[in-house]
């Protein structure tokens, strides 16, 4: 691959985005997506940026989290854990607008009674929703005026705060991704993957807008660790 094909957010529009399309095919897809964030280790940005909001935000000992374009929710597994191990009161909602990703959400969570999840997209959501708003991944979907308007709706969407956790555009990204989907028989997975880190940040980056707890946080989720706040 031409490393210069990075330079830029490539605009092209991903299988998953495409809501004619659906069935089997897209509900296996989010079931492999699971196991390539685990691989990737996707869950850590997000847990981090909550970690860090509720820290700031005097460690409530309740706490609703929404994560919005959740897949199959994988990710919040480790968040699950992040709660128990903290003592914290969790509810998690999960909201993805494609009916395959909810169903595969139920199925995976449907032992858990502190997950709750929706088919909805971002922009129905109502003003204080939830206490923290997560999008994993998710970000990168939204171009140009977009996603400014998707953050400001996730802001208006939380209580006391936003985090962000996307793909870091890099060429060892990009390589790590394509090599591991070529694995992988789905149509979606072997186009959307790769596609994923050319559309994603050079620095992608978690961005809160409450009326409280205001906090930044620089989150890449192939990219290492969170780089910390400012």
């Amino acid at each position: 691959m031409d490393r210069r094909d990075l330079r830029r957010r490539d605009e092209t529009m991903e299988l998953m985005d495409d809501l004619a399309r659906g069935g089997e095919e897209l509900l296996q897809a989010h079931r492999h997506l699971h196991l390539l964030n685990r691989l990737f280790a996707a869950a850590g940005p997000a847990v981090y940026g909550v970690d860090r909001l509720w820290r700031e935000c005097g460690r409530p000992s309740e706490l609703t989290v929404l994560d919005i374009g959740a897949g199959s929710g994988g990710i919040n597994r480790r968040l699950l854990r992040w709660a128990d191990a903290n003592g914290i009161g969790l509810r998690l909602v999960l909201v993805d607008v494609a009916a395959e990703a909810c169903a595969a959400a139920r199925a995976s969570f449907a032992d858990e009674p502190r997950v709750e999840v929706r088919q909805g997209s971002l922009f129905e959501l109502a003003a204080d929703s939830a206490d923290i708003v997560t999008a994993s991944q998710f970000a990168h979907h939204f171009m140009g005026e977009e996603l400014p308007a998707a953050v400001r709706r996730m802001a208006a969407a939380s209580r006391l705060g936003v985090v962000l956790a996307d793909i870091h555009r890099h060429w060892l990204a990009y390589a790590a991704v394509w090599l591991v989907t070529r694995l992988s028989p789905n149509r979606y997975i072997r186009h959307d993957g790769p596609l994923s880190v050319r559309a994603a940040f050079a620095a992608a980056t978690g961005t809160c807008s409450p009326r409280s707890c205001k906090t930044a946080l620089r989150c890449a989720t192939l990219g290492g660790p969170c780089s910390g706040t400012r």
